[in-house]
């Protein structure tokens, strides 16, 4: 897979560079190209902003530099995917960075100040795939911190980045749930022990346990995730711990929904 990231600030994509993905660009399995901006830029103060038309506060990125920065970047290959980082964009999730995981190349575009005039998204729209995307419901000075989570999200999907690739398939998310509590040395941390069943050797039981405690946490702190579950797709413990935490199978089991308070399991 190519990242190429366009921004103003290239050293903030310098932490790409650390840790697995640093790695995983080493080994050639990813190959990541940080481009600035200004180099783009025709005037001698590298200018990049200006006011917006209509009015209102801050400044607007101007489409010359975007335009001609993009048209170096993409040239004339295909399948190329553009992600903008946006508060406006449609929330990223897991089954997002495993769609874009899929894509041989992608393109970053971090905007700054009140964001990029529109006309240059919809242009590269015209030739590009480009997808807008929000890491939740706040706002950040510019697209680099999301650029950040978004890369390693989908970079450590990408085969061999995790040496153990097993351990994807218990995270959380990937069924549709919130990762259960997890435990290590020691089996008693101040006067805390380790629930026995994990100490137990009974992988069949230690499986079921992880599940029900994934479904008691994402039902506790994600209730939007358990009414996204479809009832047929569980098995009959599942029903009956999510019962006790107060779910229940629609009339016509299409979906789950709040039924009581919990009860004691």
């Amino acid at each position: 897979m190519r990242v190429d990231v366009l921004t103003i600030f290239p050293d903030y994509l310098a932490p790409l560079r650390l840790s697995l993905i640093g790695r995983a660009i080493d080994e050639g399995r990813i190959d990541v190209r940080v481009h600035d901006l200004r180099d783009w830029t025709t005037d001698r103060h590298r200018t990049v902003d200006d006011s917006p038309y209509g009015g209102g506060a801050g400044m607007l990125m101007r489409p010359e530099p975007w335009g001609a920065a993009l048209d170096a970047v993409l040239g004339e290959e295909p399948d190329v995917r553009v992600v903008v980082p946006t508060p406006s964009g449609e929330p990223f999730t897991q089954a997002l960075a495993h769609e874009l995981a899929a894509q041989p190349r992608l393109v970053f575009v971090c905007g700054r100040y009140e964001g990029i005039d529109q006309r240059v998204l919809d242009e590269v729209g015209e030739r590009a795939r480009v997808t807008e995307v929000s890491l939740g419901d706040y706002v950040l000075n510019g697209g680099e911190v999301a650029v950040l989570v978004v890369v390693e999200a989908v970079a450590r999907l990408v085969p061999g980045v995790i040496g153990n690739a097993t351990s994807l398939v218990h995270e959380s998310f990937a069924d549709g749930l919130l990762e259960g509590p997890a435990y290590t040395k020691p089996s008693v941390w101040r006067e805390r022990a380790v629930p026995d069943v994990l100490l137990s050797g009974h992988h069949g039981q230690i499986a079921r346990w992880q599940r029900d405690e994934a479904l008691r946490r994402t039902s506790a702190r994600r209730p939007d995730l358990v009414a996204a579950l479809v009832p047929a797709t569980l098995d009959r413990r599942d029903l009956e711990v999510l019962e006790a935490c107060g779910w229940r199978p629609t009339a016509d089991g299409a979906r789950l929904e709040r039924s009581a308070a919990p009860v004691a399991d």
